[in-house]
């Protein structure tokens, strides 16, 4: 059986990867409400701004919207959409994010959000700011390879 059978990508930030150079990745799971996790099964979320800070040695994902469930009652009904939500991380990987993050210019961005097993996980990458420059060239690569598989398919 194919290891990645039974993943569902509900959010990909392809944002993060324009305009950072990103680095290591990590997985992480999420403390979620129920009416959260139902949202994120109907995929009204969005990663455009989340990004990962370390407090008191704990992972918080931050500007993460998930949209609120409409069928929520009880404690899930009123929970913020952009509220902070602590990660589930190992020591070592949150040792290593906050080394990371020390080095000047780095920081720690979600770039995907999926479903493993019925469970909710994002993953985060440290990431180095691109320069305007870099993103040119990003552009161009992209555009390149749009044309080369635009002459593939014309064949």
């Amino acid at each position: 059986m194919d290891k990645d059978a039974n993943i569902k990508i509900v959010a990909h930030n392809r944002r993060a990867s324009f305009e950072y150079e990103l680095g290591t990745r990590y997985e992480a799971g999420m403390v979620l409400t129920g009416g959260e996790i139902k949202s994120i099964r109907a995929g009204h979320v969005d990663l455009r701004d989340a990004y990962v800070y370390i407090r008191s040695g704990e992972a918080w994902l931050q500007q993460a919207h998930i949209g609120s469930y409409a069928m929520a009652t009880g404690f899930s009904a009123g929970v913020e959409e952009k509220r902070e939500r602590k990660l589930l991380l190992h020591k070592k990987e949150i040792a290593e994010i906050v080394r990371g993050t020390e080095r000047q210019g780095f920081t720690t961005v979600a770039t995907k959000l999926y479903l493993k097993h019925g469970r909710a996980k994002v993953e985060i990458a440290l990431a180095k700011g691109k320069k305007m420059y870099d993103k040119r060239e990003s552009v161009a690569k992209r555009d390149a390879q749009r044309d080369i598989d635009r002459a593939l398919r014309e064949r």
